[in-house]
């Protein structure tokens, strides 16, 4: 089983993965359907990976991201056909740095200890 370290290194990746092709810019991703199968799919990975963090650590670190990551997760796999494109640009563009910030930070604090 993995572990919540192992976890925020999931979703560190994931984000880091989303930024690869993300720095092309707006206009390609809306233009290249493989653009944004890819950013959609590890968007799902990320929500997948914060759903398996322990109760533990969501207790100790009750940032709402976690949350808003499961629950985009859950809205992309039950409306995969009917994906806002709009919806999943602006994730990339707000609220991703947050949560990559965030998991940075709780990574190194964790190496600290």
């Amino acid at each position: 089983m993995r572990d919540d370290r192992a976890r925020l290194q999931d979703i560190l990746e994931a984000v880091e993965l989303i930024e690869k092709y993300a720095a092309q810019g707006r206009a390609k991703f809306e233009e290249d359907e493989l653009i944004q199968t890819w950013i959609v799919h590890h968007m799902l990975l990320l929500g997948e990976a914060a759903s398996g963090l322990s109760p533990d650590f969501r207790h100790r670190h009750t940032e709402k991201i976690w949350k808003e990551a499961i629950g985009r997760r859950n809205i992309l796999i039950h409306q995969y056909f009917e994906i806002a494109l709009d919806l999943v640009w602006r994730v990339v563009e707000q609220d991703l740095p947050v949560l990559k910030k965030t998991v940075q930070d709780i990574l190194v604090k964790q190496q600290d200890l």
